[in-house]
Parts: C-alpha cells; structure tokens; sequence
C-alpha cells in the first residue's frame, strides 16, 4: 500500500500523466507476485505462526480454521491495497474510503448472514470476509478504469518496464517491506507473550489492541494525508507546500491523538463492557486501560513520520529507524521487564513507539534540508 503512494504522489505534482499509469501498472505484479508466495507456502506460515503465537489448543484450532479460508483473499487483499495506495498518491481519498465502505459493509452484511443465519462460526467470518475483499476488488477496478479517463495519458510500455524506475519501486518496496515485517513481528511477539500469561491476558490485551487500532486509524487518516501532500510538493518542486504539508498534519496528527486519549480516560471502561460481556475479561482489561489511554500522544509522531517518509520515498530511514527500535529497544526492554508481567510487557511496546518516534525525527532533521534543496 505505502510503496505505490509516493511514487504516485510524486509523478502527480510533476504532471507526467504516463509517469502516473506507469506507478498503477507496476505495482500490482509485486502484489501478485507476493500473493503467489504466500499461497504456495501458506501451510509452513501456519506452522510457524502457530508455534510462536503457543496459544491454547481451543484458539490455536479456531485461529487455523479461519486462517485456511481467509488466506485465500491474499491476491484480492494486495491488490486493493496498491489500488488505495495509488489513489492516495493521486490525492483522492474518498475512493479509498468508497472501497473501505464497500468491502467492510459486505462483510458485515455477509458476517451476521453466515453467523447468526447459517452458524457457520469462525468459518463464516473468514468467508465474509474473503469474498469481501473480491468485491472490493472488482469496485477498486472500476473506479481506478474511472479515474483514468479523467487524466489522459498513455500506457506507455518502455515508461512502465523502464528498469531504473523498476529497480526504484522494488528496492522502495523492499526496505518498506523489511519495516512492516518488523512491525508486525513486534506485535506477534506482543500477542505471544499475552498468550504465554494466559487466555484471560490474552483476551484482555486483544481488547485494548483493538483500542490501539481504532486510534491508528484516525491517525493513519492524516500520515495519508502527509504522503499523498508531501510527495505532491516534492514531485512539484514546492518548497513552501512540503514545509505547510508537514506543519498542518502535525498539529492536526497532535489533536486527534489527545483527542483519542481524552475519549478513552473518560469512556475507556465503558467501551471495554461493549467489547466484551465476560467479567474476568473486562476487569483485567481495566487494569492496563492506562496503557491505552497514554499510547496516542507517544504514537503520533512515529505514525506522522511515516506519513512522511513515504511521501518522500525514504523507504530505507523508515527501514532502519524500525529495526532500531524493534531490536535495540523493544526486545531488550521486554527481557528486564518481565518481572513486571503485563506492565512490563506494555512499557516495552511503548518504549518501542517512543524509540520509533524519536529515530525517525532524528534522521527527518537530516533529511529534511536535503529535500527542500531539491526543491526550487
């Protein structure tokens, strides 16, 4: 998703129309070429998976029933994210928006449907949402076929094999790909460790990471922004556009993350009771609900950095900030405070948010003369 986005955003501010069809074209053959590998080797990502996450018996069987349907919207899954990468780029975020609606209603619609209807179980809510996700495919093509014939232009074959801005996208892709791999292995290790402390901590923490999640969205909502706004000033040469594109995502990334921390210290028990009806699990979750409520102003600004840094495709900062933070900082700090349980897991991971952060703003004060200078 992120990889096509400051490509895209770049060839826009710069106005080669062919540039733009040429970043679409490329894109969707690594999705496929990606989806290709995961499917040929989904059974050893299962086995793997399985053996680090160590969950109980009942949820490791549920977790491998849903997983040997869902894995099979992988391609659709890919897809749809370089569609909405492109579009971000194109500085478009209602379709994007029109595509979430679209598969997320779906798969709503089709959830209670298989659920509640036919009692399908865990089965149904992984065919929801695999069949979701090809919906949302085929309403991602139209729109992108749309789109297309409001800025005429060409498919130009040698712009899109040109081997330059090929070995760019893929070596773009690659340091993106080695940074979310890090990410997610983070979070597979926090879920692990819930997993080790029990299903009661397990289930506790599954409630507040979807805390977490709601506020990365609204979040993510303006690191898009600064991708799609800062790629556009540096494809333009705009050198006052890319230093406001920064400033207003800033101070509007701040709001909303205080904005979230004030809705969860006054309605985060509430929220918990609607997550979940059982007791033990609602208690447990209120005892590191403060994690919760601090998380948003500690995440903001690696979340707007990286809003940043993909708009100006400095995939390998992103890279090496990220495993900074997940070796040098999260792993050791997990390792002395395992004494402390859940806390100690917690401050870890938001040790590891505060490393990430403050990285990336180290390396962006580098970088960031460097980009206004190749701005006229």
């Amino acid at each position: 998703r992120m990889g096509p986005t400051g490509i895209t955003a770049q060839a826009f501010g710069a106005e080669p129309m062919d540039a733009v069809r040429a970043s679409l074209a490329r894109a969707p053959f690594i999705a496929m070429a990606i989806a290709a590998i995961i499917l040929i080797l989904q059974n050893p990502i299962a086995w793997m998976s399985f053996a680090l996450i160590d969950g109980s018996p009942k949820v490791e069987n549920l977790a491998s029933s849903y997983y040997s349907t869902r894995i099979w919207s992988t391609p659709a899954t890919l897809v749809n994210l370089v569609i909405v990468g492109w579009f971000v780029g194109m500085q478009n975020t209602k379709i994007p928006l029109i595509l979430l609606l679209t598969s997320n209603g779906c798969n709503i619609v089709l959830d209670l449907l298989f659920v509640l209807v036919f009692k399908m179980d865990v089965d149904g809510v992984a065919l929801a949402t695999l069949i979701a996700e090809f919906l949302g495919l085929f309403v991602g093509l139209l729109l992108v076929y749309r789109t297309l014939s409001q800025y005429p232009g060409t498919w130009c074959w040698s712009t899109i094999t040109n081997p330059s801005a090929i070995k760019h996208m893929l070596t773009i892709n690659r340091h993106i790909f080695v940074r979310t791999l890090c990410l997610i292995l983070v979070f597979a290790f926090f879920t692990a460790q819930s997993a080790k402390q029990g299903d009661l901590i397990l289930a506790a923490n599954t409630i507040l990471l979807n805390f977490y999640t709601l506020m990365a969205y609204g979040l993510d909502g303006f690191a898009y922004a600064a991708e799609a706004l800062v790629g556009k000033a540096i494809g333009s040469r705009d050198r006052a556009a890319l230093k406001r594109s920064v400033q207003v995502c800033a101070h509007w990334s701040g709001a909303t993350a205080l904005m979230f921390t004030l809705i969860y210290s006054v309605f985060g028990e509430r929220l918990i009771r609607l997550m979940t009806d059982i007791v033990a699990v609602a208690d447990s979750a209120h005892s590191y609900l403060a994690w919760a409520i601090i998380a948003p102003l500690l995440s903001v600004p690696s979340f707007l950095l990286d809003g940043i840094f993909v708009g100006a495709t400095r995939g390998r900062d992103m890279q090496n900030s990220m495993i900074f933070a997940a070796v040098m900082v999260f792993l050791p700090s997990w390792y002395l405070l395992q004494t402390y349980g859940n806390h100690g897991l917690w401050l870890a991971f938001m040790l590891f948010m505060i490393a990430r952060g403050i990285s990336m703003g180290w390396l962006y004060r580098r970088i960031e003369p460097q980009l206004a200078g190749a701005i006229l």
